[in-house]
C-alpha cells in the first residue's frame, strides 16, 4: 500500500529543480500512507513530475522502490495497492517469453505489472490484473499519461486541471500542495454530499478536480492535455453478463463454488512480507472471512475488535465468542467515549473532503488498534451490497410494493395535499393520536415517498440525509448521479436493483473511501477479499433466492459460515458499526457544535443557508427530534471548512 500524485505542466517552463521540489511536496503531503521510502521522477523538457510514498508490504528491498522504470526504459510507473496474482502473471510472462526471467530484478508486483504491459499492453494487462489498485504510468514513446483504478473502487485516485497543469493523486491533499492549486469548492458537489453523507464519483469538493470512477482508465496526451476516460471494467457490465448467463447448478453447488473462490482469494490476499491480521466484528461478513483464514493458516490468525461500555453499539462479545471457537490470537481494546470523541478533531484531515458516516470513528479506532500489531488486515466488507445484507433492501421492498398499489396521479395528490399544510399545524391538531406528538413530521416524511415516481427515486429517497440539499446550500443546484441512470432491464428484481445501486455508488464512495482513509491514517492495508472481481460476477449469476430468504439476507454467505461456525452462534439480529452521535450532540459535543453552528458564522462563510439548519439543531438539542445524521453531514463540512481555513 502507497500513496502517489503527480503533474503535468502544460507550459513545461518549469526547471527541473522545481519539479522535484513540487512533486516532493505533494507526497509528503500523503507520508502517512507511505512511511517507509519516497521517490520521484521527472522530465522538464515535457513537463512531467511522478511521485511515490511506499508503505512495504511485497519485496521489501529496493527492488521494489518506485518511481520504476520498465526493462525497456518505455514506462515509469507509480503504483498503489497490491496485484494479487502476480506470481501466476510472472509464471505467464516467462512461458511467452524467456527472456522476461532474465530481466526482472526483484519479487515485487510492480514490476510484473510493468512487464505485463510491456508484453500485453495496457488493456489486456488490466484484463489480467486481480487486485486493488491506483497507478498512473507514464509512456515516454506515445507521449501519453495512463491513470487506472481497480475495478471496485478499493484505492482512491483523484485527477483535475489547475490552471494550466493536470494534477493526479491518492488523496486530495497531495493536489492542493501543488502551487498552481486554486480551485474553488464545488458547490453542486456540495448538494451530493448532504443528501448522500458523501461526494460521490466523479465529483469532488472541488470544482475540476474528480474522483477516477472505478474500473476506468484515463488516457492524457501530454502534449494537449486533452483526455478520454472509459471503463475497462464495469458492475453493470458484470450485472448484465451473469443476469444473461446465471449460475446453472443448485443451492450445494453454489456453496461449494463460493467456497472454493473465497478460499482462492483469501489464500492470495494473505501473502505478505510484513505481520498480517483480520478486523472482526463477529458478523456474518467477517466472520467468514476470519474462519477461512484460520481454515489455511498454520498459525493462530491475529484478530482485533473494539468495543463500546453501551450495549447498544458493542459488537466486542460476539467477536470475543467468534475469536474463542475459532482459536483466533485476539486483541479488543474497549473504547470510552471520551476516546471516541479525541478521533473527531483528526478526521477533516483524515478524509481530506467532507465525509460523514460516523462509523468512520470506530473505523479509524480499530485501524490503529490493529496497526499495533500488524501491517496488513483483512476485512468483511462488500458482503451487503453483494449478497443482500441490509435490512433497508427489505423495508424499501415492502413500502414501494405496497405504496405502488395505488395510482401515481393520486400519490402525488395525496402528497401535495400533506405538504399543502405545514407539519407543526399537523402535530398541533391532531398530535394527540401519537405518543411523542410527532403527526406531522411523519405525515410529511410519507408525502415525500408518494411522491415519487419510480423505485429509483424511492430507494434514493429512502437513503437520503437532506432531502432537498440545494434549498440548504447558497447558489447550488444539485447535479444528476447514478440514481438518475437507468438500471440493466435484466435487474428484474427490486432488491437487486438496490444491491446494484449500492455497489456502485454506496460501497465505492463511503464504504471504501472510509476502510481506506481508516487504514492509511495510521499506515495499515486493509485487503477486502469479497470484493474479488470473480466473487462479484459470481453473485451477479445468482437467483435472488440464493441471497436474500424469508427477509433474510446473505444466505449463501450463511450457509459457508455454518460450515466453519455453529450457526447458534452466529443467528443474530445484525448490529450496525456506529457511535451514539445523537446523545454525544446533546451532551459532550454540544459546545463544539453550536459553535460551528453558529448563524453568523455560517452567513458569513456564505455557503449554507443557516436558518433550516438551525431549526433542526434546535430541535434536536431540545430533544422534540432525533436530527443528528443531517447535522453530522453539516458539522463535518464546517469542520473541514475550519481545518482548511487553518
Amino acid at each position: 500500500m502507497c500513496g502517489i500524485a503527480g503533474f503535468v505542466d502544460g507550459l513545461r517552463e518549469t526547471p527541473k529543480h522545481e519539479l522535484e521540489a513540487i512533486i516532493t511536496s505533494m507526497t509528503n503531503r500523503i507520508i502517512h500512507r507511505g512511511p517507509d521510502s519516497s521517490g520521484s521522477w521527472t522530465d522538464p523538457e515535457i513537463g512531467v513530475a511522478l511521485g511515490h510514498r511506499r508503505l512495504s508490504i511485497i519485496d521489501l528491498s529496493q527492488d521494489g522502490h518506485q518511481p520504476m522504470i520498465s526493462q525497456s526504459n518505455r514506462y515509469v510507473i507509480v503504483f498503489n495497492g497490491e496485484i494479487y496474482n502476480y506470481r501466476s502473471l510472472r509464471a505467464r510472462l516467462t512461458v511467452e517469453n524467456r527472456e522476461a526471467e532474465a530481466h526482472l530484478r526483484g519479487h515485487s508486483d510492480t514490476e510484473v505489472m510493468l512487464a505485463c504491459i510491456e508484453q500485453w499492453g495496457m488493456e489486456r494487462s488490466l484484463e489480467q490484473f486481480v487486485g486493488m489498485f491506483s497507478f498512473a504510468i507514464y509512456d515516454k514513446r506515445e507521449r501519453k499519461l495512463y491513470l487506472a483504478r481497480d475495478r471496485l473502487g478499493e484505492k482512491p485516485l483523484y485527477y483535475g486541471r489547475a490552471g494550466d497543469v493536470f494534477l493526479f493523486g491518492s488523496e486530495l491533499k497531495a493536489l492542493r500542495a501543488h502551487p498552481e492549486f486554486r480551485n474553488p469548492i464545488d458547490r453542486n458537489a456540495l448538494t451530493l454530499y448532504l443528501r448522500h453523507n458523501y461526494i460521490p464519483a466523479p465529483y469532488s469538493i472541488f470544482s475540476s478536480i474528480h474522483k477516477l470512477q472505478p474500473g476506468c482508465l484515463l488516457v492524457l496526451d501530454i502534449t494537449t492535455l486533452e483526455y478520454r476516460v472509459a471503463p475497462y471494467w464495469s458492475v453493470q457490465q458484470a450485472a448484465i453478463a451473469g443476469k444473461t448467463n446465471e449460475f446453472a447448478g443448485g443451492e450445494t453447488e453454489a456453496v461449494d463454488h463460493l467456497n472454493e473462490l473465497l478460499l482462492d482469494t483469501i489464500r492470495h490476499q494473505m501473502v505478505a512480507d510484513v505481520p498480517l491480521g483480520a478486523f472482526l466484528s463477529g458478523g456474518i461478513d467477517s466472520t467468514t472471512v476470519v474462519a477461512l483464514m484460520q481454515s489455511i493458516s498454520e498459525r493462530p490468525v491475529k484478530t482485533f475488535t473494539i468495543g463500546f461500555h453501551e450495549q447498544a453499539y458493542n459488537e466486542a462479545m460476539h467477536a470475543k465468542t467468534v475469536a474463542s471457537y475459532l482459536g483466533t490470537d485476539h486483541t479488543e481494546l474497549y473504547v470510552t467515549s471520551d476516546q471516541a470523541m479525541n478521533i473527531i478533531p483528526i478526521l477533516p484531515s483524515l478524509y481530506d473532503e467532507p465525509f460523514s458516516d460516523s462509523s468512520q470513528i470506530p473505523t479509524f479506532l480499530v485501524a490503529q488498534l490493529a496497526r499495533q500489531h500488524v501491517t496488513v488486515s483483512l476485512s468483511g466488507d462488500g458482503g451487503d451490497e453483494l449478497f443482500g445484507g441490509y435490512n433497508r433492501y427489505f423495508s424499501t421492498q415492502q413500502l414501494w410494493g405496497k405504496l405502488n398499489r395505488f395510482p401515481k396521479i393520486g400519490r402525488e395528490s395525496f402528497s401535495n395535499i400533506i405538504r399543502s399544510v405545514p407539519a407543526e399545524t399537523w402535530n398541533r391538531r391532531f398530535g394527540w393520536f401519537s405518543r411523542k406528538g410527532h403527526v406531522g413530521d411523519r405525515l410529511h416524511l410519507l408525502a415525500e415517498f408518494l411522491g415519487e415516481t419510480n423505485a429509483q427515486s424511492f430507494y434514493r429517497n429512502k437513503v437520503s440525509h437532506w432531502k432537498a440539499p440545494q434549498s440548504i446550500v447558497k447558489g447550488a443546484v444539485e447535479p444528476n448521479t447514478i440514481f438518475h441512470s437507468e438500471i440493466p432491464n435484466s435487474i428484474t428484481n427490486y432488491e437487486e436493483q438496490m444491491m446494484y445501486l449500492d455497489t456502485v455508488s454506496y460501497l465505492p464512495d463511503d464504504i471504501l473511501v472510509k476502510v481506506d482513509r481508516a487504514g492509511m491514517g495510521v499506515s495499515l492495508e486493509s485487503r477486502i477479499p469479497l470484493l474479488d472481481h470473480r466473487i462479484v460476477e459470481f453473485s451477479w449469476k445468482l437467483p435472488l433466492s440464493m441471497k436474500i430468504k424469508n427477509d433474510t439476507g446473505k444466505w449463501l454467505l450463511r450457509q459457508i459460515l455454518y460450515r466453519y461456525v455453529p450457526k447458534e452462534i452466529m443467528d443474530r439480529p445484525k448490529q450496525g458499526f456506529g457511535v451514539p452521535i445523537d446523545y454525544w450532540l446533546r451532551g459532550p459535543l454540544r459546545e463544539w457544535a453550536e459553535h460551528l453552528l453558529d448563524a453568523r458564522k455560517m452567513e458569513e462563510q456564505g455557503y449554507l443557508y443557516p436558518a433550516p439548519i438551525r431549526q433542526k439543531w434546535e430541535e434536536h438539542v431540545s430533544g422534540k427530534r432525533n436530527w443528528h445524521y443531517y447535522l453530522w453531514d453539516i458539522l463535518m463540512f464546517q469542520a473541514w471548512i475550519d481545518h482548511n481555513a487553518s
